[in-house]
């Protein structure tokens, strides 16, 4: 009878446990491994206008998602270390700074089975639609060119302010190299609406979706969870760098990169 209760108990905490987790009513919900916890907040699902009327490929189509979570930051060097026993990063020793110098395929043939082994959950980056509207403010967007604020500075690290002084004028690449520019840590500069981190500027960040102008504003993209499946020469990078000029933050912005490439300003965040 003792035996039979203590088991009833533990079976009792279990279920609580992992429903504090899982729960889809949940705003949000936190899971630590090794030692290293991320937050994952919920975005409600809605159909919005992605894209933007700027020309180039970013052209403007209806999509529809359902509910889902997001990593509230980027990936940081102290969850990567944590998940793999290592650090690629150029800018070490910043445990919360983005990790960086990960690949496409690092990330999704790498880092996600391992991150499964170790919580029993199945993890993925988002798509670029899913990544588009959770930089947008989802429901509760305010129509800001970036995430969170029509002002760069309080939401982004990007060339201008991610180094020793404040730059100015024309983007330049030497200019950038002699000011000690680089990432920094996340979460300290404003979130968006959602409350989500460093979705412009800090580190580029790797989506699901093959990179493709034709797709992209197809009647095939406009349907229910649109990802781009159709094989291409890159996968999409969002959201612009600690490198980048502001024209390269705003939320719609779009980029493809061979998936074995990476470098000092390419990073991620996912979803379960």
């Amino acid at each position: 009878m003792k035996k039979t209760l203590l088991f009833l108990l533990l079976g009792i905490l279990h279920w609580q446990v992992a429903r504090s987790q899982t729960d889809t009513d949940s705003s949000s919900y936190t899971v630590t491994v090794n030692g290293v916890s991320f937050k994952m907040i919920k975005v409600k699902g809605g159909s919005f206008q992605m894209g933007s009327d700027l020309g180039g490929d970013e052209l403007l189509h209806t999509v529809t998602l359902t509910d889902y979570y997001i990593a509230e930051t980027e990936v940081t060097q102290a969850l990567w270390r944590a998940v793999m026993g290592t650090n690629p990063s150029e800018n070490k020793n910043c445990d919360e700074c983005p990790v960086t110098n990960v690949s496409w395929n690092d990330i999704v043939n790498g880092f996600f089975p391992k991150l499964e082994q170790l919580t029993g959950k199945k993890y993925r980056l988002p798509t670029e639609a899913e990544w588009e509207y959770a930089a947008r403010g989802g429901q509760k967007s305010k129509g800001y060119t970036y995430a969170g604020s029509n002002d760069l500075n309080q939401v982004a690290w990007y060339w201008e302010n991610s180094g020793d002084a404040r730059l100015s004028g024309e983007w330049n690449s030497d200019k950038i190299k002699a000011n000690n520019c680089k990432t920094h840590p996340v979460k300290t500069k404003a979130p968006n609406e959602l409350g989500l981190y460093d979705m412009s500027g800090n580190v580029w960040e790797w989506c699901q979706d093959w990179y493709g102008a034709k797709f992209y504003s197809s009647i095939e993209a406009t349907k229910t969870n649109p990802v781009n499946n159709n094989t291409a020469s890159g996968r999409v990078l969002r959201g612009g760098s600690w490198y980048s000029d502001s024209e390269f933050c705003h939320s719609t912005i779009r980029y493809g990169y061979t998936p074995s490439n990476y470098n000092n300003s390419l990073g991620f965040r996912f979803l379960p």
